[in-house]
C-alpha cells in the first residue's frame, strides 16, 4: 500500500513562492538535493497542479546542470521513470512522456489510487495539495525549511487547514535547511 505524501520546500514564514511568484531562494543546495533524490526514489507516481507541472516539465529536457553534476541528473532519471497525472481544467495537453491529463481533482478516486499503489505518491504543488490536505487523504508532510522569510505569497499550507501531525523526521542542513517530516494522524 502506498503513501500520499505532500513535499515542498518553503520559506521558515511558510511560503512555496513569494508574492511576485519568485521561489529562486528556495533552489536547493546539493547536499538537500541529494537527500530529496534519497526521498524521491520510492516515489513512483506525482501528482500536479498546472502550474507546478508546468515548472517541472523542464525535467523532461536535456540540459546543461543534468550533464555537469550527477544529484541533478539522478533527480532527472527519476522524474522521467515516474509517472505523471495533472489536474487541470485549462491546460490544453501534456507534453511530457509517461503524463496523463486529468481535468478534475477526485480526492476519493485519488485515494484508492494511492491504497492501490505498491509505492508513493507525491501530491505537488501547494493549491493541489490543499485539495488533498483538506480532504484529508494526504499520509505525510515533508517540509523542506529555508532560511528566508519572504513576507507573503503562496502559502505551503492552506488556511484554515486543521489537521495533528506526529514528527517521524528531522535533518539540519550546513547551508541552514531544515527538513521535517510528519505522519499525519486520522
Amino acid at each position: 500500500m502506498g503513501a500520499l505524501v505532500y513535499s515542498a520546500i518553503a520559506s521558515l514564514d511558510g511560503y512555496t513562492a513569494d508574492e511576485s511568484g519568485d521561489f529562486s531562494w528556495a533552489t536547493p543546495r546539493p547536499e538537500v538535493h541529494r537527500f530529496i533524490n534519497e526521498l524521491e526514489a520510492p516515489v513512483r507516481t506525482y501528482l500536479y497542479g498546472r502550474r507546478m507541472y508546468e515548472t517541472m516539465r523542464a525535467w523532461d529536457t536535456p540540459f546543461a546542470l543534468a550533464e555537469q553534476f550527477a544529484f541533478i541528473r539522478d533527480y532527472q532519471r527519476l522524474w522521467q521513470q515516474a509517472d505523471k497525472v495533472v489536474y487541470s481544467a485549462t491546460l490544453p495537453q501534456v507534453r511530457t512522456g509517461r503524463t496523463r491529463l486529468e481535468r478534475a481533482f477526485d480526492p476519493d478516486a485519488v485515494c484508492r489510487q494511492v491504497r492501490e499503489a505498491d509505492h508513493d505518491v507525491s501530491i505537488g504543488g501547494p493549491r493541489l495539495a490543499a485539495q488533498a490536505l483538506c480532504a484529508g487523504i494526504v499520509d505525510e508532510v515533508r517540509w523542506f525549511v529555508v532560511p528566508a522569510v519572504v513576507g507573503g505569497g503562496t502559502p505551503f499550507l492552506p488556511t484554515g487547514l486543521h489537521a495533528r501531525l506526529e514528527l517521524r523526521e528531522e535533518r539540519r542542513f550546513g547551508d541552514g535547511t531544515a527538513f521535517l517530516r510528519y505522519s499525519v494522524r486520522r
